[in-house]
């Protein structure tokens, strides 16, 4: 692909291995930036993310004019934008880890822990797990992905979710609205199915 891809650095991500990832999937075009003006310029958007809900929320919006490119670029101009871990989460109003923090706001809801009703269920939620995908979700195929989160997005609208897995309960696997999509597992560790996700959001048109 020659699309000019930016993979937005803010110092909260796994920008190494989301790369080569990308690489992997036929991309040529990544930029690792955190200079809104390239996100400004790119045809396609990657926000990945790791770690505390709040942490993340207040280094991306320490980088002066990232939130204002973001939002032009991706909520007025349509340009497709996929979000990884935390990078999905941040979507949402708020998240209340370690207090309460506002979030873009792009989709409704609210990053909540995961509080299963058992001690057999283990948190964080990590592993191999299923995605089960809601309706005609686009990029998504029923099949297995990477997790590794202790937070789950609680979204409040059910047509913006695109795929569900169980981990005691039903929690949110992947988001989408128009040109925004977000996942909650890691394609980068999810071997041939982050693959084919990479690749299918490489040639997505909303």
């Amino acid at each position: 692909m020659t699309d000019a891809i930016a993979l937005i650095d803010y110092g909260a991500g796994n920008l190494h291995s989301v790369h080569n990832a990308l690489k992997a999937a036929g991309a040529t075009g990544i930029s690792i930036t955190s200079h809104p003006d390239a996100v400004a310029g790119a045809d396609r958007i990657v926000l990945p993310g790791v770690g505390a809900f709040g942490a993340c929320r207040d280094a991306l919006m320490a980088i002066d004019g990232m939130a204002d490119a973001l939002e032009q670029r991706v909520r007025h101009e349509g340009a497709p934008f996929l979000g990884i871990c935390v990078g999905m989460q941040l979507l949402a109003d708020t998240g209340v880890e370690h207090g309460t923090h506002q979030g873009l706001g792009w989709i409704g809801g609210t990053v909540r822990a995961i509080e299963p009703d058992t001690t057999d269920i283990k948190v964080p939620h990590m592993g191999w797990n299923d995605v089960q995908v809601r309706g005609d979700a686009p990029l998504l195929e029923h099949g297995e992905a990477y997790y590794l989160h202790g937070y789950h997005f609680d979204v409040a609208d059910a047509d913006d979710i695109a795929a569900t897995t169980h981990h005691g309960e039903t929690l949110v696997a992947a988001v989408a609205r128009d040109n925004i999509f977000g996942v909650q597992f890691h394609p980068e560790k999810s071997q041939r199915y982050g693959l084919e996700l990479l690749e299918r959001f490489l040639t997505w048109m909303p």
